[in-house]
């Protein structure tokens, strides 16, 4: 797309990428998104890379599946360094709705072109923190497990057969990696975009799962 965006002479292309695309990342996910930034810019020199931290909306592939979780399961998963915050891996969320504002901003601004820019929400969370919310906005009271990344990796193993999986190893490495925009970069407070807090959007859309399971809570 970028080498037919720069053959037809557009005057801008933006990649929509995620924080920590990287050829030497342990996840392929990563590699994957690292590869495609290398490749677009070599089509198409001023491309604009957007990486984004987790980004939520109603349809979102992250709250919701913890919700759906937690309206099955009486225990919820933390992973990584247990129940306490002291050296978690830390998020920073953002909304799909300040993702696509900045896209359009971006191809308002020449100077945009070429840059790179590590879109986050207002706020920076843990695991445990985000599980917290969940519990919360679905009215559920969940026990919360410690699963250490070793054994999350060989719980991945078999899950990441099933048809639509709970957990891959994959997604288990990237969980082993801080996904919050880099100090220094660029990022949606350049673009002139005030970021959406998770608590103003997400408890509407996961209501669902508090509606569909009320007397579990």
């Amino acid at each position: 797309m970028a080498r037919l965006a720069a053959e037809a002479g557009a005057g801008a292309f933006i990649q929509v990428s995620a924080i920590g695309a990287s050829a030497r990342s342990r996840s392929a996910y990563a590699r994957s998104k690292g590869a495609g930034e290398a490749a677009v810019r070599g089509a198409f020199p001023k491309a604009t890379i957007v990486r984004p931290s987790i980004v939520f909306g109603p349809d979102d592939e992250f709250f919701n599946r913890f919700a759906a979780l937690a309206r099955v399961s009486p225990v919820l998963p933390v992973f990584g360094h247990g129940l306490t915050n002291a050296g978690a891996t830390r998020f920073q969320p953002v909304f799909a709705g300040d993702i696509a504002e900045a896209v359009c901003r971006i191809l308002e601004d020449p100077a945009a072109r070429g840059e790179t820019y590590e879109l986050g929400g207002p706020a920076v969370h843990t695991f445990r923190e985000i599980m917290e919310m969940v519990a919360a906005y679905t009215g559920r009271k969940r026990f919360f497990v410690p699963v250490p990344f070793a054994l999350a990796l060989l719980q991945a193993t078999f899950l990441q057969m099933l048809p639509n999986p709970l957990l891959t190893r994959d997604q288990v490495r990237l969980l082993e990696i801080d996904n919050v925009a880099a100090d220094g970069a660029k990022g949606l407070a350049d673009l002139g975009v005030a970021p959406t807090p998770v608590e103003t959007v997400v408890p509407g859309y996961l209501a669902r799962f508090r509606k569909a399971g009320a007397q579990a809570a």
